[in-house]
């Protein structure tokens, strides 16, 4: 395993993130089920501003339990673009959908509202955007084509947790939203997920789908009451244990995401100095929580300017290659796709290391590296 001197992500944590876990393993019970997944589940409510939560063990298990949850099934199509990690393309394969890719735009790099409206036929079920790296996609014109052609529109904010238009939160525009709270997320349980929505019905069925069917009245761990099993299952409850972390990281989601932005912030000052480098846009009124900090660089150059950075102990990451182009998809497609967008801004894309406590030294080390690169190129 390399051992780099900046790392592409770190998590935040202290003390109380310590203690909230140690808490519960002192307990000697509840370290799958207890209160601390409804008191999670409440703050992820309170702080999207929706009414309901569904905590999961994963953003994808949180993806596929939504799609059952709007009963998606085989025959629909659903659009996503391929320029995201692969669960939002496979969430509709778990379900019998069919994945239908769509091209992104430049200045978010999320779903192209305009060759979305060119993919919706009389099979097109929802539509699943994604929110890129902490900033939110142009989700008000997808929400408005949703409701024009009456589809389904699922948001995929596993990296935006904290992103708004306005004061409009990522996560309230959709029928349902998901979060991910995996280990490089703006804050983090390790693994975890979550759902939010507005309905009832859609919790109600999402509280089954994750815990086998089971229609809970109680603590199943800690009760005798017979319990009955109304529908089928799965085993993707998010552990008492690992809620209380998330408790913990919420308490101080503010700070963290304010630590982001100071440090992108800083980076985007100091890469105004390399001509070379196209850095993060911000559209008027779009607040990013920077989970990603990803650069475009001339696409021939972009694969060495990531090794020339490795050979310094500078990790950097492709967030990401095209979904359609991974051996499963162009083993499975049909047809060969044109996506002109995506498929440049992958070859030129590279994330950079972005996290709360990076140092500013670190960061001025990074600039002046690629700096260095493009100098002697």
């Amino acid at each position: 395993m390399t051992k780099w001197k900046i790392p592409l992500f770190k998590i935040h944590w202290n003390k109380d993130d310590v203690n909230s876990v140690a808490t519960i393993i002192k307990k000697g019970m509840y370290w799958a089920t207890g209160p601390e997944i409804i008191e999670f589940e409440n703050k992820i409510s309170n702080y999207i501003g929706r009414k309901y939560s569904v905590t999961f063990n994963s953003g994808t298990s949180a993806l596929h339990a939504s799609l059952l949850s709007h009963k998606i099934e085989r025959g629909n199509e659903i659009i996503v673009p391929s320029f995201s990690f692969i669960s939002t393309a496979n969430a509709p394969l778990f379900v019998g959908a069919k994945p239908i890719f769509a091209d992104i735009e430049e200045q978010t790099f999320g779903l192209d509202p305009e060759d979305v409206k060119e993919k919706i036929n009389n099979r097109t079920k929802a539509i699943i955007p994604v929110h890129y790296g902490g900033s939110p996609c142009l989700i008000r014109e997808l929400k408005e084509i949703a409701e024009d052609y009456n589809l389904i529109l699922i948001e995929d904010c596993a990296e935006a947790f904290g992103a708004k238009i306005k004061n409009m939160q990522v996560g309230t525009f959709g029928d349902s939203s998901m979060f991910s709270f995996c280990a490089n997320k703006v804050i983090s349980t390790g693994e975890g997920g979550a759902i939010t929505t507005d309905s009832k019905k859609t919790y109600e069925k999402l509280k089954l789908l994750r815990s086998h069917g089971r229609d809970e009245n109680s603590n199943y761990f800690s009760s005798t009451k017979q319990m009955d099993y109304v529908s089928l299952g799965f085993n993707y409850r998010l552990s008492n244990i690992t809620a209380s972390l998330g408790i913990s990281q919420i308490n101080k989601v503010d700070e963290i995401i304010e630590m982001r932005r100071k440090r992108a912030a800083y980076m985007t000052s100091k890469m105004h100095e390399i001509k070379e480098v196209i850095t993060p846009i911000s559209l008027d009124a779009y607040f990013n929580v920077y989970q990603l900090y990803s650069i475009r660089v001339n696409a021939k150059l972009r694969d060495k300017l990531s090794k020339y950075l490795a050979e310094a102990g500078i990790m950097t990451k492709v967030y990401f290659s095209p979904i359609h182009k991974t051996r499963f998809y162009l083993k499975n497609s049909e047809t060969t796709l044109n996506l002109p967008i995506t498929d440049k801004i992958s070859d030129e894309i590279l994330s950079l290391p972005i996290y709360p406590d990076i140092k500013n030294t670190e960061i001025t080390y990074i600039c002046n590296k690629i700096n260095s690169f493009f100098k002697a190129d």
